[in-house]
């Protein structure tokens, strides 16, 4: 065998061995390797071309998205080894090898998210808001942010180290876990919401500018367009950063902060843009860093000094026991006075823990780096905001006047009863009359009079503000290119064109930076930062209940790296965020709830191509077993029935009104699965990814159907083997429906007996029958080889003689089945409005009520529900009406609204002589010859099943009679029907097969509408019962 193996191995180049020489102690096996220049690939001992476990077989192409490798399929390895069965060398893409910039989970993650939190809410509004809320209510307020931001953090964690995370970040991971339906939209809006909060601190940052030029007396105009001008260079100066990409973002960044110390401290520092220019980028963004810890450690310094005169008039006074008590609790002013209001406008300074996830695709590992550098960012921040709510509300009273004329010790005749009277200060009158310009609850900028130095904390602001507004300016159009790659949504497609080395977006960034600027006009940072919070809830919800839904599912592919979550704790966030999303701003969150309903009913009606493997999917599963296991334990109630039907379609798209008639009345009623029986001699000849495309083709025509294909060596067996195998638990079929055979005269015998066979077999099987016949036929298979088309696949186990069937009627627009416009789909005349037509039911034998519970199924329908049900009875000229009342009787305990009843009284009158004589010629070519008569008449039936003898005809002639005359009455009272229900004849065990099927014809020839024949197994479908 070792000697086999290695002569093999000769064949093929780079696999053989090191030393050919066989020890003599024992057989040695090596692993062969096959050389593909740089690519070794290492085969086991198994076979010369079974490879070992490798990555490139699991990993995707960095540009292509396709799997990197290959291995050999089963039908390889099965075959005897060929050199020339080796698998082809990687493809050359021709695209450049080029150097990615990526960042580590320090720099990428933490120091990123850090510099977003550390936005304009700390410095210009957390003072502000610990006035309003006082010190208890603000920590209420930052520890609930913090457990909603911390369990969001935990739940990005865990998605995140459920496998590779691509660029797009949070859009990528929703929609990755709860699928297209709901990622979509919360991408989008998420995208909306970083645009947003550029906004927010573009704002923020010009608030600061303007107080600054009002302090050196250069207001340009007022205070609320002096920030709209300011806000507006500063975000063009932001775009035009983002134009220059990654690797120069935070080289820029540097840049800016260089710019504030230019703007405020001195013309010396202008020189400092050429130093940071040769920094590379981790470097400049430690710096930026670095400037806003300083601005932070010069505010707590600031707050040790002993404050002089100047200070204190303006309310900072130092460490007091009486300024901390007076600050403890609430004091709500003005329009924003609300501890909600206060909660909305604070929490968008918890919304930076995203912006590592958001560049997820530049990090060099984001599955590991997620979760350290996201929780370590919340603490740090968290730390900062509880020490700046206790330490500001320690040492600054709410309302100070700043006049130093207000000091008792300049006036100390002057009668004082307000708290400043404690503190040495008379604020008593500006605080009567609400005219106090100082305070934690008037000036937004009581950091920098604390600090030791207001230039340190200018700086931070600028620092803070540009950074987090920048850094959503980068991550908002990453998040909106990874939708518009998908491709959920039309017109989107424009935006996600990626240039450079690092794919940036400059479409995305120019969108993006519109939708800022149109925020940026509004000019109160109030205003936006509510609207910022409903944006930002709602997407962190959704990350929360993604993380619990992928949990509860217990999907085999939910294997997250980072344990330290729980899907409760993922669920109680996702609640509090929709709860806090109404009780913020009710509007907005109605308007989000809309918008996302909408979007959702788009692609939840669209129905995307793509297969993400999310939680939903894994959760369907899971209620789809639940559910069938459940239907095990409980008996079969005729008034549960539903007719599940096998439909033997062969291709359905051959036989697209077969697939429609049956699609229409079990649409989310009932099961349908199209049954294809491929003949071993044809298997060969059938596409090997065939059954894809049938069924892309069902979901193209929006026919809710399985599909299933069969291996036989006969109809017969292939319907048989189907009827027992197909369906799970009471989810089986119990009704075969299939074409009628068109060609019966001219096609082989065996074929015509197979046909027949096959429904006997039903029969036998106690399943319903029904054989739908139209005049032009039901295969579709010439008219698409006259039409040269390739995608429909000829199966010779049905017959594919007949002319298509095509109308041209008015289309329902709102039709359960319709046609997606290609030219690939063939309209049937199933999928047309009937209009006022009526269904005619000719009831001949009670089968149980199949033959009634069809035709009104299909009344429920929007094409057939204008559609009037008329039923047609045998009965006698002496009993006609009383046949009449009784059928009537027992429709209205159907509960069936059918008021035309008629009764067919002449049936035994003789049928015309020509349709009789039509029948005749029919059975003609199968009848035995009078040699063949006169011999052994069971040996030639035995050896031809179809051939009719005399007896076999004297013992049917009289049905067949009034076949021929009932098939004149219908032709005649259903002229104007839509479609023509008759009850199926049972055939009798010794029936031949032709003359079987000549009866068939005899009943259902000439009628120029849709004839169904319908026969169900002799046990009640219906019932006037209760119980």
């Amino acid at each position: 065998m070792a000697r086999y193996v290695a002569r093999i191995r000769n064949f093929i180049p780079g696999a053989r061995h090191a030393d050919s020489n066989i020890s003599s102690q024992g057989v040695t096996v090596d692993m062969a390797e096959v050389d593909y220049g740089k690519d070794k690939i290492k085969m086991s001992f198994y076979n010369p071309l079974d490879p070992v476990p490798k990555h490139d077989f699991y990993a995707k192409d960095t540009w292509s998205g396709r799997i990197k490798n290959t291995r050999p399929s089963l039908d390889v390895l099965r075959k005897p080894p060929d050199p020339d069965d080796l698998p082809p060398p990687p493809e050359d893409d021709g695209r450049p090898k080029v150097k990615l910039v990526r960042f580590g989970w320090v720099l990428g993650v933490m120091i990123r998210c850090m510099l977003n939190i550390w936005g304009v809410i700390m410095y210009l509004r957390l003072p502000w808001i610990t006035s309003q809320a006082g010190i208890i209510l603000t920590y209420v307020i930052i520890f609930m942010s913090i457990t909603i931001t911390t369990i969001t953090a935990t739940s990005v964690s865990a998605i995140s180290t459920n496998g590779k995370v691509y660029s797009g970040g949070t859009y990528f991971m929703i929609s990755r876990s709860l699928g297209p339906e709901l990622g979509a939209p919360i991408g989008l809006l998420f995208a909306f919401a970083n645009a947003l909060a550029c906004s927010l601190n573009t704002v923020g940052f010009a608030e600061t500018v303007r107080d600054v030029l009002k302090d050196n007396s250069a207001q340009m105009v007022d205070d609320v367009n002096d920030v709209r001008i300011i806000g507006t260079i500063t975000v063009i100066i932001l775009l035009c950063i983002t134009f220059a990409g990654m690797a120069w973002e935070a080289k820029v960044r540097s840049f800016a902060l260089v710019f504030a110390h230019f703007s405020v401290l001195s013309l010396l520092t202008a020189s400092l843009p050429l130093l940071f220019l040769v920094f590379t980028a981790p470097q400049a963004q430690i710096l930026f860093f670095i400037a806003l810890l300083l601005s932070l450690v010069n505010y707590f310094v600031g707050t040790f000094i002993p404050p002089g005169t100047e200070k204190q008039a303006m309310g900072f006074f130092g460490y007091r026991a009486d300024i901390f008590v007076e600050n403890l609790l609430p004091s709500f002013r003005g329009k924003d006075g609300s501890f909600f209001r206060m909660f909305a406008i604070f929490f968008p300074s918890a919304t930076g823990i995203l912006s590592g996830v958001n560049i997820c695709g530049d990090l060099k590992d984001p599955s590991g780096g997620i979760p350290k550098g996201t929780l370590l960012a919340i603490f740090w921040t968290t730390l900062s905001y509880l020490l700046i709510s206790i330490t500001v509300a320690a040492t600054v009273v709410r309302d100070a006047s700043g006049s130093l004329n207000d000091s008792l010790a300049l006036n100390s005749s002057i009668h004082c009863s307000g708290f400043g009277c404690k503190l040495g200060w008379n604020f008593d009158q500006c605080e009567q009359n609400n005219t106090c310009s100082f305070g934690l609850a008037n000036h937004f900028q009581i950091l920098a009079i604390v600090s030791g130095t207001g230039h340190l904390i200018t700086i931070g602001i600028f620092a803070a503000t540009l950074s987090s507004a920048l850094g959503f300016l980068v991550s908002a159009p990453k998040i909106f290119q990874c939708l518009c790659k998908d491709n959920i949504y039309p017109y989107i497609g424009f935006f996600g064109k990626g240039y450079g080395k690092n794919n940036e977006p400059l479409r995305g960034y120019i969108l993006m930076f519109i939708i800022a600027l149109a925020f940026i006009l509004i000019g109160d940072l109030n205003t936006i930062a509510p609207l910022i919070s409903n944006f930002f809830l709602c997407s962190y919800g959704l990350i929360n209940f993604s993380t619990f839904h992928a949990s509860i599912t217990q999907s085999p592919g939910w294997r997250p790296q980072y344990h330290y979550f729980s899907p409760w704790t993922s669920l109680f966030a996702a609640v509090l965020s929709f709860v806090l999303m109404f009780l913020f701003t009710w509007w907005a969150a109605l308007i989000t709830f809309a918008i996302v309903l909408c979007l959702l009913g788009y692609v939840t009606y669209k129905k995307p191509r793509v297969n993400w493997g999310t939680s939903y999917q894994a959760g369907f599963y899971n209620m789809a077993l639940s559910f069938s296991m459940s239907l095990t334990g409980v008996e079969d109630h005729v008034k549960n029935f539903r007719p599940q039907c096998l439909v033997l379609t062969g291709p359905p798209n051959t036989r697209p009104a077969l697939v429609d008639f049956v699609g229409t009345f079990t649409k989310n009623i009932s099961l349908m699965i199209c049954g294809n029986i491929i003949m071993e001699d044809e298997k060969s000849s059938f596409p090997q990814h065939s059954t894809d495309m049938l069924v892309d083709w069902l979901n193209q025509r929006k026919v809710r159907s399985f599909y299933t294909s069969f291996n036989a060596d006969s109809l017969k067996e292939g319907a048989h083997n189907l009827m027992q195998a197909s369906g799970l638990g009471k989810l089986k079929p119990n009704t075969l429906v299939l074409g009628y055979k068109m060609n019966w005269q001219e096609c082989k015998p065996e074929s015509l007996q197979d046909y027949i066979n096959t429904v006997s077999d039903a029969f036998d099987s106690s399943y319903g029958i029904a054989i739908l016949r139209m005049m032009d036929g039901l295969d579709v298979m010439a008219d698409f080889h006259r039409a040269g088309r390739s995608f429909a696949i000829d199966n010779q186990a049905f017959d594919a003689d007949e002319v298509p069937q095509c109308e041209k009627d008015e289309t329902d627009q709102n039709s359960d089945i319709s046609d997606d416009g290609s030219d690939e789909q063939v309209r049937s005349v199933f999928q047309t409005k009937q209009g006022r037509k009526s269904i005619d039911i000719y009831w001949i034998s009670d089968d149980g009520g199949l033959t009634l519970l069809v035709p009104y199924l299909l009344t429920r329908r929007n094409r057939w529900k204008k559609s009037k049900l008329r039923v047609f009875i045998l009965g006698g000229r002496e009993t006609m009406e009383e046949d009449r009342k009784d059928m009537k009787m027992l429709l209205k305990r159907f509960r069936l609204e059918i008021e035309d009843i008629v009764v067919i009284t002449d049936v035994d009158k003789p049928p015309l002589a020509k349709n009789l004589q039509r029948y005749e010629e029919s059975i003609a070519p199968f009848r035995l010859s009078e040699e063949q008569a006169g011999g052994d008449v069971q040996e030639l039936k035995r050896l031809s099943p179809w051939k009719v003898s005399d007896k076999d005809l004297e013992a049917i002639k009289p049905k067949v009679e009034r076949t021929v005359r009932l098939n004149e009455i219908i032709k005649k009272n259903s002229i104007h029907a839509a479609l023509v229900v008759i009850s199926l004849p049972v055939p009798d065990v010794t029936c031949p097969s032709s003359l079987y099927m000549a009866w068939l014809d005899a009943l259902s020839y000439g009628i120029h509408c849709p004839a169904l024949l319908i026969r169900g197994n002799q046990e009640n479908v219906m019932t006037f019962y209760c119980q």
